[in-house]
């Protein structure tokens, strides 16, 4: 089955991912994969979700094939690429946040390495947009 893929954060960024993701998801009638991913490098992480609230993102997927992979890896950037080779992705959605041009050579972005990495189109949305 054709695939979406979603690089997810339980936050407004990821929050919006999702909401074009399950858009262009259900606009090609595709599938969907949802990925949270952490480094593991500290006790909290904030962009690795709650079980609840994994458990709230299923409920909304209903009636859409679908399948949510939470990991703990090294890197989040390359596990991305890993799944979209894995499952045949055709399009990965990231949400994007603005960072400084040293913040980005300082601490890398997960998004400019997919973009670049990436064998299918990515699509980068920001958290004021709705779906077309």
């Amino acid at each position: 089955m054709r695939t979406v893929l979603v690089g997810y954060t339980p936050d407004e960024f990821g929050r919006a991912a999702l909401r074009h993701g399950v858009a262009e998801a259900r606009l090609r009638g595709y599938g969907l994969v949802v990925v949270n991913g952490s480094r593991g490098e500290s006790y909290v992480d904030r962009r690795y979700a709650a079980p609840e609230e994994l458990l709230r993102l299923e409920e909304g997927l209903e009636g859409l094939p679908h399948e949510v992979r939470q990991v703990t890896v090294p890197d989040v950037a390359d596990e991305l690429l890993r799944v979209a080779e894995e499952t045949g992705a055709q399009l990965i959605v990231l949400g994007m946040r603005r960072r400084t041009p040293v913040g980005k050579l300082l601490m890398g972005s997960v998004a400019q390495r997919v973009i670049l990495g990436a064998v299918c189109p990515v699509l980068t949305v920001k958290p004021d947009t709705e779906p077309a």
